[in-house]
């Protein structure tokens, strides 16, 4: 459980780590309390370590591509964080994440994106 909370303190630091500008921490912010609530929601299930840090290091990763997106189209800014989020993920995955250098890598992180988007069709 310790390692888990870890885990959960760690987000607090992720809207900064995304942001290009100030307006990106508060956007960062909102996007953070969704993922969060995700993350939640793995503990509870009782997944193991060190699946809930390779999840919470893929949502990182989410994060901070729809920041740099925002910042390529301002007008993606006005869109609530649950908005950008749904766009950002499907059924298929996620977005291209230019951090990732394998294929098994981008599976895992569509992987995630898969689950993080059947926990919001649920809600």
């Amino acid at each position: 459980m310790k390692n888990r909370s870890r885990v959960l303190e760690k987000l607090s630091e992720w809207p900064s780590s995304w942001a290009i500008d100030d307006d990106d921490v508060v956007k960062g912010q909102e996007i953070t309390s969704i993922l969060k609530s995700f993350l939640e929601s793995l503990i509870e299930n009782e997944l193991a370590p060190s699946t809930i840090r390779r999840h919470a290091n893929n949502l990182w990763l989410l994060g901070g591509e729809i920041i740099r997106e925002i910042n390529f189209d301002p007008e993606q800014r006005n869109r609530t964080a649950l908005e950008l989020i749904d766009t950002s993920v499907d059924d298929q995955g996620g977005p291209y994440c230019r951090h990732l250098d394998s294929e098994s890598e981008m599976k895992a992180f569509d992987a995630t994106c898969k689950k993080l988007h059947r926990f919001i069709r649920k809600k």
